[in-house]
């Protein structure tokens, strides 16, 4: 069983910054992907951005293109999202997600606050 701790949510003013940090408890060659999905109340979780482990291919939603940025670093086993320019529609809860080789296993951190002030 992977675990997924998260850090980095808080309270930010529109246009500001924040990142966020995902480290997993093994080593993060075992997995396919890594990404953060979102969920506001009310609302779907949807993806936000995935990285390709093995080679840092990126995926964003359009929602994000152009102000959030998905790293990895797989020495560390973390994944980072740096989210710039924030809006108010940003504001969610965050949740790390990786993927196993195999295929069908996911595994999901326990979600971080981000609050975006207008």
């Amino acid at each position: 069983q992977v675990q997924l701790v998260e850090s980095g949510g808080g309270l930010v003013q529109a246009g500001g910054s924040l990142r966020l940090s995902c480290t997993a408890s093994t080593t993060i060659r075992s997995l396919r992907t890594m990404g953060w999905y979102r969920q506001a109340p009310g609302k779907q979780r949807f993806m936000v951005a995935t990285v390709f482990l093995s080679g840092g291919v990126a995926n964003y939603a359009d929602s994000v293109k152009g102000r959030f940025t998905i790293s990895r670093d797989n020495a560390k086993n973390t994944v980072y999202l740096q989210m710039n320019s924030l809006k108010s529609e940003d504001t969610a809860v965050y949740y790390c997600n990786a993927d196993h080789w195999d295929g069908v296993t996911v595994y999901w951190g326990q979600g971080t606050q981000v609050t975006v002030s207008s």
